[in-house]
């Protein structure tokens, strides 16, 4: 139990936004949730965590709003058009745990500031087993005493680092998306490659383990594309939606990613495929298709 129990409100109770309502509460802080739809978040209650029927009633009295919705628009909406930021205690911290854009973190820190509250951007990358375990790994964005302020809630969900300034833990995690998305890419077209021409996939898999080649896309989403196990744990639309972000603030500074605009077309073709809602690692699917392979 931590020493000191924070009032702490999440918005956003999906594949990520339960796990870390949970451990916050494991961890001894009070919390109160909300979500769109109510349904998804009512299993809560079970743990002694309060449904609202509102983000705005449950953010009043909250030293910590996280956010873990979908998109920045909706964020946007939800903080400044539904009341949220106006029903929030001036002195407040905002952590945004979604993956929005750089730009539209540092608008959403700038309009919160104006209104007396704190913004952390803090987007996370390990996935729904790292929110069930407290394993995630945390990017943050903002004032150095803001992180320093938001560590009982980051020492409950994973590992944190401060990256920088207002928007700069969205762009760490547009960066880390990229690779993930890229070398999904390479993996596939490998292990298809190796089997079109007569290798056995699987055993080429293991036995590129442990030289250069090997990284956590090979073990993970590669043991995946040798089952043929695409259930969706991070979704083929998601893996778009950020490539299309990073290409999108890839503009914005004036930055030439010639190879994220390969894979942005790649992932935009298997969606228009009908891949949308497989794993990332469906891309295999895409690139199969491709070669008349099944």
């Amino acid at each position: 139990m931590t020493t000191t129990p924070l009032r702490i409100a999440v918005l956003g109770i999906g594949m990520m936004g339960r796990p870390i309502a949970r451990r916050l509460k494991e961890a001894g802080h009070q919390v109160q949730v909300w979500n769109r739809t109510r349904a998804k978040a009512e299993p809560l209650a079970a743990f002694g965590i309060t449904v609202h029927a509102s983000p705005t009633e449950a953010v009043q009295n909250a030293d910590m709003v996280i956010s873990l919705l979908e998109n920045g628009p909706v964020v946007g909406h939800v903080l400044f058009e539904s009341g949220t930021a106006k029903a929030m205690r001036k002195g407040a911290l905002f952590i945004d745990m979604a993956s929005i854009q750089p730009r539209e973190a540092r608008d959403h820190a700038a309009r919160l500031g104006e209104m007396g509250l704190a913004h952390l951007d803090a987007p996370v990358s390990g996935g729904t087993v790292g929110a069930e375990n407290g394993t995630l790994a945390i990017l943050v964005g903002g004032r150095p005493e803001d992180f320093a302020q938001a560590q009982p809630v980051f020492a409950a969900c994973g590992r944190a680092t401060h990256v920088g300034p207002h928007g700069a833990g969205q762009l760490t995690k547009l960066a880390n998306q990229m690779i993930v998305g890229i070398t999904i890419g390479a993996v596939a077209e490998a292990l298809l490659f190796a089997a079109k021409g007569g290798a056995d996939m699987a055993k080429v898999r293991e036995a590129i383990q442990g030289g250069f080649a090997d990284s956590r896309i090979l073990q993970l989403h590669g043991q995946r594309m040798v089952e043929r196990d695409f259930a969706p744990r991070g979704r083929m639309a998601v893996q778009l939606k950020d490539m299309r972000n990073a290409l999108a603030t890839a503009g914005e500074i004036g930055f030439d990613a010639p190879i994220t605009a390969l894979f942005e077309t790649l992932y935009a073709e298997g969606v228009d495929h009908g891949l949308g809602e497989l794993d990332h690692s469906g891309l295999f699917v895409e690139l199969a298709s491709r070669n008349a392979m099944q």
